[in-house]
């Protein structure tokens, strides 16, 4: 088990690849304060994760909330519990500081995962060198973690030269936040700039696009039948099924990245009877809405042929979250943050990635947003789930350098 003195010793041997400023330079004092919440954001990071809040568990999520709740209120900030949105459960949390500037910021994470009640006491939550590793650790409690850091160091160094900064932790992000979705775009539309703490990607990279999420489901209604007695007079739903998904293979598009993944696929609920009832959904991710369009008409054309006769298949595609697509207004705060990069000596690079995330939401208002700056962090999802606590400092200093800088001037990126 790793000790807190360990984690201090990790903290500060990743210190030392960082530039010394020199004394007097303006942002020394902001390095030494989210250096300085190095410790509690250790601790803070072991006590969310240790808490089972996967999405629609109320009372997990209730618990998270209340121990970032504890944390915002102590730093001043004014925090309030929304519900969700039925048929989602739980509440999201909302933080705002107002400072006298001019600039407002939305920083979003979440605090809901992927896994069920009792997963976290199967799988304890453990260090491993600098990665903590548990289930939801890096996608996205180190987010949260991360946000209650800077907004502790802006506070240290008595900067409020900004409008408002909102941090919104979301309780459905992933099912793609039906809960909050007209929360996250009412708070998107009133700021300057959105930006998505989901985990950070080795090394030192940030998202500059996201594909958007569906999914597509198929519901096939066949005729049961004696499996030994007289399987001819069946109509067996759970073998087109099996077809119908070696099919779907062929939906994808290698060249614009668009996938089609069959996650589940049942059928029949006993054996000696051919089963007369499947179903299966698949995933479908694409950098474009078009795609989403494509897949759907090609989806509904395979279940208007099915290949054993008898067998009828109801299709329809339920999106969750719209693609988030590589923008100009990206490419300037990418290269406004490389300069925040640089100041500690570090080399910002941009990549886009699968998966999909509340920074579509945010950035479908027109909102400039950008996204990847919680901890570095891997394993999303899986069991190895982790957040790299080493990667705290550089990612802290950058975030709160950028929220100095559009609180400032928003009109400067």
């Amino acid at each position: 088990m790793k000790t807190r003195a360990s984690s201090v010793l990790l903290i500060s041997a990743s210190l030392a690849c960082l530039p010394v400023l020199g004394a007097g330079h303006p942002r020394e004092k902001l390095l030494a304060a989210v250096t300085a919440c190095g410790p509690g954001s250790r601790h803070l990071l072991e006590q969310v994760v240790a808490i089972d809040s996967g999405t629609g568990d109320a009372e997990g999520l209730k618990a998270v909330g209340d121990l970032y709740a504890a944390e915002l209120e102590g730093l001043g900030a004014n925090v309030r519990r929304v519900a969700s949105v039925p048929p989602a459960t739980g509440d999201n949390l909302e933080a705002t500081l107002v400072g006298a500037g001019k600039g407002r910021v939305l920083l979003i994470a979440h605090m809901d995962t992927v896994f069920g009640r009792g997963d976290v006491a199967r799988h304890p939550p453990h260090w491993d060198g600098e990665h903590y590793v548990g289930l939801g650790a890096g996608d996205d409690k180190s987010g949260g973690v991360t946000a209650v850091c800077v907004l502790r160091a802006l506070g240290q160094i008595g900067y409020h030269d900004f409008a408002r900064i909102d941090l919104l932790l979301n309780a459905s992000e992933e099912v793609g936040s039906p809960g909050s979705r007209e929360l996250i775009r009412s708070m998107a539309a009133q700021s300057d700039l959105a930006i998505n703490l989901e985990r950070g990607l080795p090394t030192d990279r940030v998202l500059v696009a996201r594909k958007g999420s569906a999914v597509l489901t198929m519901e096939f209604t066949g005729v049961a039948a004696h499996s030994g007695l007289e399987p001819e007079k069946g109509r067996n739903a759970a073998l087109e099924a099996a077809h119908m998904a070696l099919a779907l293979g062929e939906l994808g598009n290698p060249q614009t990245g668009t996938t089609v993944t069959v996650d589940i696929l049942s059928g029949g609920d006993r054996t000696n009877v051919v089963p007369a009832h499947a179903i299966l959904k698949a995933d479908v991710r694409s950098f474009s809405s078009a795609e989403f369009d494509g897949v759907e008409r090609a989806a509904a054309e395979l279940a208007a042929h099915p290949s054993i006769e008898g067998v009828t298949i109801k299709s329809s595609l339920e999106r969750d979250f719209p693609p988030w697509p590589h923008t100009a207004a990206t490419d300037r705060i990418v290269a406004h943050t490389s300069r925040l990069f640089a100041e500690i000596g570090r080399t910002l690079s941009t990549t886009e990635v699968g998966s999909s995330a509340d920074v579509a939401i945010a950035a479908g208002t027109g909102t400039p947003a950008i996204d990847g700056f919680g901890m570095e962090g891997g394993g999303a999802h899986t069991f190895n789930d982790f957040a790299d606590l080493s990667t705290l400092v550089p990612r802290a200093y950058v975030l709160a350098r950028l929220l100095m800088d559009v609180g400032h001037d928003p009109k400067g990126l």
